[in-house]
């Protein structure tokens, strides 16, 4: 009787989340454009046109995406704001806006500035010369231009005002930077630089305030004590997830979370929103055997490597929770991007 009830439920939370997507498209949309800001989890092609390692835009990245064309995303298909931005009503495809093939009329509907491999931290951006979150700021602040010089000043004010602003980022500032180099390890601790980061993570929300954003998602960090690369190289303890790394996620996500309380309370006619991907994505790593990815041997491969050892490479990823071993599938991505609509983002859809 608890099983029928269990599946029910599901049922009912499925057909909940199709009802919301159906409304999105069915309507006009009160979301005039998705603006992206972040890491490798929601850029679409941006490293591609700067002098980085951190890129994906060759074989095998993409090869389940629209014309197996490797775009520049971490995966082997769409993204989570892909899918968002879909959800919305407004397109399937988020376009990077260093991508010469596009336009402001492109943008003008949504865009990402988003860089892979960087952070909150300048340093981090450091590690792989990719865009900082700052110059992330400064593209926005160009594209503003741009969009008042297409639409009228007024328009594109409106505009602004009722997109929806997401942030994701954070994952690489622990691993990338805090426990693979010196520097800020020696010089804060753990919950130091979480509270470090967050601060940034405010300011950073002020200056898009500031600029006439009004809707804004900030995203939290997944259990990256889980990913691929984290849990091959805890050979002592058994290939298990990183436990500390899982904690010191639940930990910012509270910070984070926190903040966007705070803000709300702060900045008149915001409204500030936590996006979790924590726990879903738990949920989604649940058996053991899944935890080698898709690209290559699945267990240390990312980028260009990933490429070198495409032969071993699964041939259906939508098997796989992961598609290299920092990035989720796909299919991952379409699970964990209409969960965060249906319990988070589908307030600004009513």
């Amino acid at each position: 009787m608890a099983g029928q009830r269990k599946k029910l439920a599901l049922l009912c939370s499925h057909i909940l989340c199709i009802l919301l997507l159906q409304l999105a498209k069915t309507t006009t949309a009160k979301v005039p454009a998705i603006i992206i800001f972040g890491d490798s989890s929601v850029d679409a092609g941006n490293n591609n046109y700067i002098p980085t390692v951190a890129r994906s835009n060759f074989q095998p990245y993409g090869r389940d995406f629209d014309g197996g064309k490797a775009t520049g995303r971490f995966c082997n298909g769409r993204i989570p704001t892909d899918f968002i931005s879909e959800s919305f009503g407004i397109k399937e495809y988020v376009p990077a806006y260093l991508d010469p093939k596009y336009n402001i009329s492109d943008f003008a509907t949504g865009v990402t500035f988003a860089s892979a491999a960087t952070g909150y931290d300048n340093a981090t951006s450091e590690v792989l010369s990719v865009i900082p979150l700052w110059k992330q700021l400064e593209y926005y602040k160009e594209y503003q231009k741009k969009l008042s010089t297409y639409l009228g000043e007024s328009k594109a004010n409106e505009n602004i005002a009722e997109s929806l602003h997401l942030m994701s980022l954070g994952t690489n500032d622990f691993l990338e930077n805090y426990y693979a180099m010196p520097g800020r390890a020696s010089q804060y601790t753990p919950q130091q630089y979480q509270t470090f980061l967050a601060g940034i993570a405010e300011n950073f929300i002020k200056s898009l305030y500031g600029l006439g954003a009004r809707k804004i998602s900030l995203g939290g960090l997944p259990p990256m004590g889980c990913l691929p690369l984290e849990r091959t190289t805890n050979i002592m303890g058994g290939n298990e997830c990183v436990s500390n790394y899982n904690n010191i996620a639940l930990e910012f996500n509270d910070k984070l979370k926190n903040l966007t309380t705070k803000l709300n309370q702060e900045l008149p006619g915001s409204t500030i929103v936590f996006s979790n991907p924590y726990y879903i994505m738990l949920h989604i790593i649940r058996k053991p055997e899944l935890y080698v990815a898709c690209c290559a041997t699945g267990m240390f491969e990312m980028g260009y490597a990933c490429s070198r050892g495409s032969m071993f490479s699964c041939s259906d990823a939508s098997k796989f929770v992961f598609w290299d071993s920092f990035h989720p599938t796909e299919k991952t991505n379409s699970i964990v991007a209409n969960y965060v609509v249906q319990h988070v983002l589908a307030r600004f859809l009513e």
